[in-house]
């Protein structure tokens, strides 16, 4: 009787370990997120809006509102969510619909991917990130043998939605996250062996009939190739990085926040941050998002149902493709792509996204 109350205090302070690492982990990031964000805008902001702290201001209202969206899913009941999965998939999917018709969807730099809202923008493809977790790990939940085709069907469909904005960035971590989430449901991978091949292929074929793909293709094979053009972003973070050196050149001290850096606030936080703080610096911002990766499985692997496993295995998966693909186009592993460092990259949509899961994953954890 003793070893079982033993058992069962140990496991009570796991769970408020891992809840306490959920719920203050992604705080302490989207802290460090406004710091550098408003480091790395403020130069821009005040030569076009006249206001330093604009940036700033706006992602304080969307990570309020994102923490309260995170408090109310960590109470609800996330076995409930089973039956929204449906209707949440079909309102990203009208909404990724919406986007491509002129008058809502915005035109930005050759592409259309938000819908503006007054001062706000939101940007579909998240919330289809959102919903895509929810609806597969709901379609997963029993054993759906002998569907593999509507899975592909509905793949092709959402990368298809997508490709047309088009962001090839965040169709490839759609269609990754096809793919994880069919492997951790335990479904036969034979059919995967055909698929990868195939994807592959697309992909190449997708690069091949876009000048503009294939020519940040040879940027990121050789970045000199056009080095005030298409080279001209992946140059300028590298630049930042490498004044980083160890230890930075100290905080407020960027030089490429004076709009040598592209998207400096957004996608290419990251450089500033190495700038500034420095290999050491950015060793342990890459250390607390694994910390709360490692937290995220865990927590799938204490889940008490086959949904709770599926959702946060999911939510794991999300988290670190986002960071690869991000951080990997950041060092020149892979090519660059409008993908979001999340919870730190200045951006409302991805932020309410993400934390909304974490929600769900606090949810799972309580019970």
């Amino acid at each position: 009787m003793k070893k079982k109350k033993k058992i069962l205090k140990k496991l009570q302070i796991d769970q408020k370990k891992q809840i306490g690492t959920l719920i203050g982990v992604p705080l302490l990031l989207t802290i460090i997120g406004l710091f550098f964000i408003f480091e790395a805008s403020s130069v821009s902001a005040f030569r076009g809006l006249g206001d330093s702290f604009h940036y700033m201001k706006l992602q304080i209202i969307w990570a309020s509102l994102g923490f309260f969206i995170m408090i109310f899913f960590s109470v609800f009941d996330y076995r409930k969510l089973y039956y929204i999965s449906f209707p949440a998939l079909l309102i990203s999917i009208i909404f990724l619909i919406l986007v491509l018709i002129p008058g809502i969807g915005t035109h930005v730099a050759g592409a259309r991917r938000w819908i503006s809202l007054g001062s706000f923008t939101f940007q579909p493809t998240e919330a289809a990130k959102f919903s895509i977790i929810l609806y597969l790990s709901s379609w997963f939940l029993h054993k759906e043998r002998e569907r593999f085709v509507s899975f592909l069907l509905l793949l092709l469909f959402m990368i298809g939605l997508i490709m047309v904005q088009p962001d090839m960035g965040t169709a490839i971590i759609i269609f990754s996250l096809f793919i994880t989430i069919y492997y951790f449901s335990g479904e036969s991978l034979k059919y995967l062996f055909f698929l990868i091949p195939i994807a592959f292929g697309g992909f190449f074929f997708l690069i091949a009939t876009s000048s503009y793909r294939m020519r940040r293709l040879m940027a990121y094979i050789n970045p000199s190739i056009d080095p005030e053009g298409i080279g001209y972003h992946i140059r300028q973070i590298l630049i930042s990085l490498s004044a980083g050196g160890i230890i930075g050149r100290g905080f407020a001290s960027s030089r490429q926040k004076y709009q040598f850096l592209p998207e400096a606030h957004t996608d290419s936080i990251f450089a500033i941050i190495g700038e500034e703080v420095g290999f050491i610096g950015s060793f342990i911002l890459i250390v607390l998002y694994l910390v709360l990766m490692y937290t995220l499985l865990k927590t799938a692997k204490h889940a008490k149902d086959r949904f709770g496993k599926l959702l946060v295995s999911s939510i794991f998966c999300l988290l670190c493709l986002q960071l690869i693909i991000n951080l990997g186009g950041m060092v020149g592993l892979i090519p660059l792509t409008g993908v979001p460092l999340p919870f730190i990259s200045y951006g409302g949509s991805s932020l309410l996204v993400f934390y909304s899961l974490i929600g769900i994953s606090i949810s799972v954890a309580r019970r």
